[in-house]
């Protein structure tokens, strides 16, 4: 037998793994996962908790507006205002728009969701970063660069924990020097807190049919961008929506625009993945904005510190999944929890977050610890009843703009006390084929401000991924893209992703499908709008990703 031969042979056996032993692990340093984290060591010193983050620092993969309610917060950290994170500007006045191509109006009364008075805009990932050595002062052991990529399981098929990916892979499955095995992290409860999309959440759902009795999730990605501007362009504390423009009345699409100190905004766009347009491009559809005579005013002579993009899970309350398994819970996003017509999740997931805390605790002071019995008492709690109300507003704008604003004041005056709910649908059924569907005049021609192609954006995102590693985004079957995609919808892929990862080349083998996973900036958008459902987002190697800063 050859060398190269054997070096194959022997890497299909299962390497010896180390295992370390926990009574709780989380997945994911957000602000679920650490707000869990801090509240379970306030209540239970003496349990064990480990948080695993596959960025390479905590906050280097979390984007977010983000305007917060504080209230949460004050309740798990009460002097945090004493000593607040280091981005964090108290909110001070609202705008709200309604744009046309050439103009636009600003609407006399903001919509009672969107009235800040009180709350603060920050940075998640700075906010993240602030809370991670909170949580390791009381205990927590927080391991940055380690993707959980897969789940572990009892005998009896109870959730057992997770294996950390293995490190030193080559694309073609080789194992390069340096090759370390993943570890195997095994805990009496395991707390997905992944966010949107969550590659693992993704698998325990189907696996334990916890979407069995909800509808199914929506999403929206969101585009942002963080500028420096002149001196005297921001007023701190100001913060602007809009809708509209370049959306049109058959897609959802708004944006945001948020004055910090420092003469620094942080802008950007929301597109719903409920779109029904082959040809909609959202970050195009982001630049377009930004070029907007009520925006580029603002921002001409600036420039980009970071950028970025990310899924957001709108599907509210009749899309929230069952939030327990034997041996497991979900929280904050993974769960659904985000507030659509606020624009607001970061206090849910906190709420969430503390809510399977105290579940936990008050089962281990009576000599227990398991999921059973989270899901009812998430279901009874403030944050549900918090979505409940404003359950149909979100699914009222598949109707159209004008529909959808019509519905919003109708149930924000009856606070949501509507005999009905409006059902979703998955978003990747909504695509419309190119041959029944005539798209609209975009103009998506080219922007005067920066970034002028999306590969530049990709610059912004500093993301990084080692190119000699197996693909993370696992395309199933590629004949479809060259067979029947270019013909039914045009190849939406090389439009609805934002860092220009999937690309269709002509080449001497034809035409194909080129994957440039090194661009990924793990939104998850390909995994949700895929129309054939062949495209499944997995975790490339720990510390893999985007590097955000200050989004």
């Amino acid at each position: 037998m050859q060398p190269q031969d054997e070096a194959a042979t022997t890497q299909t056996v299962e390497p010896e793994r180390d295992v370390m032993e926990y009574d709780v692990v989380t997945v994911g340093a957000g602000p679920a996962g650490l707000a869990f984290a801090i509240r379970l060591k306030q209540l239970a010193p003496d349990l064990s908790v480990c948080v695993l983050e596959k960025g390479a620092t905590v906050g280097a993969h979390i984007l977010s507006g983000a305007v917060i309610e504080p209230q949460p917060l004050d309740a798990l950290l009460p002097g945090w205002r004493d000593n607040p994170p280091p981005v964090c500007v108290p909110a001070q006045e609202d705008e709200f728009w309604l744009l046309t191509k050439d103009g636009g109006r600003k609407l006399p009364v903001v919509p009672p969701g969107m009235r800040n008075h009180g709350n603060f805009i920050v940075s998640l990932g700075a906010l993240c970063a602030w809370l991670a050595p909170q949580a390791e002062a009381l205990g927590v052991e927080i391991y940055p660069g380690f993707a959980a990529a897969s789940m572990l399981y009892d005998d009896d098929g109870r959730v057992a924990g997770v294996r950390i990916g293995d490190m030193g892979v080559a694309k073609d499955g080789r194992h390069k020097p340096g090759y370390t095995p993943g570890i195997d992290i095994r805990a009496r409860v395991t707390v997905l807190a992944e966010g949107a999309r969550g590659s693992l959440t993704k698998q325990l759902v189907k696996r334990f049919g916890l979407d069995a009795d909800s509808d199914p999730q929506a999403y929206s990605i969101g585009i942002k961008e963080l500028w420096q501007l002149p001196a005297g362009r921001v007023t701190p504390g100001r913060i602007v929506h809009s809708l509209g423009w370049p959306a049109d009345n058959a897609t959802y699409g708004g944006s945001f625009l948020y004055h910090l100190d420092n003469d620094q905004v942080a802008l950007g766009y929301v597109s719903g993945l409920d779109y029904k347009d082959p040809n909609y491009r959202p970050w195009e559809a982001f630049q377009q904005w930004k070029n907007h005579p009520t925006v580029k005013p603002l921002l001409e002579g600036g420039s980009i510190l970071s950028a970025g993009a990310r899924a957001i899970v709108t599907g509210g309350y009749q899309s929230l999944p069952k939030v327990e398994m034997p041996g497991a819970l979900l929280v904050g996003d993974g769960a659904g929890l985000l507030n659509v017509p606020k624009i607001k999740g970061t206090h849910q997931a906190i709420r969430s977050g503390m809510l399977a805390a105290e579940h936990l605790a008050a089962q281990a002071a009576g000599g227990t610890l398991d999921s059973a019995g989270f899901d009812a008492k998430l279901r009874a709690s403030p944050a549900m009843a918090e979505l409940r109300k404003v359950r149909n507003i979100k699914p009222g704008f598949k109707k159209g703009l004008w529909a959808g604003l019509l519905n919003a004041a109708w149930e924000t005056v009856t606070g949501g006390l509507s005999p009905w709910t409006l059902r979703n649908k998955p978003d990747w059924c909504s695509l419309e084929k190119l041959a029944d569907y005539a798209s609209p005049e975009r103009d998506w021609g080219q922007r005067e401000l920066p970034p002028r192609d999306r590969l530049q954006g990709v610059y912004f995102a500093a993301t990084a991924h080692d190119e000699d590693q197996p693909v993370h985004l696992v395309v199933h079957d590629t004949s479809i893209c060259v067979e029947r995609c270019t013909v039914e919808y045009g190849n939406p892929c090389e439009r609805f992703c934002p860092a220009g990862v999937y690309e269709m080349v002509e080449d001497g083998e034809g035409r194909r499908l080129q994957v440039n996973a090194a661009n990924c900036v793990h939104c998850k958008t390909c995994d949700i709008k895929d129309p054939y459902e062949i495209i499944t987002w997995v975790t490339p190697e720990g510390g893999s990703g985007p590097n955000y800063q200050n989004l």
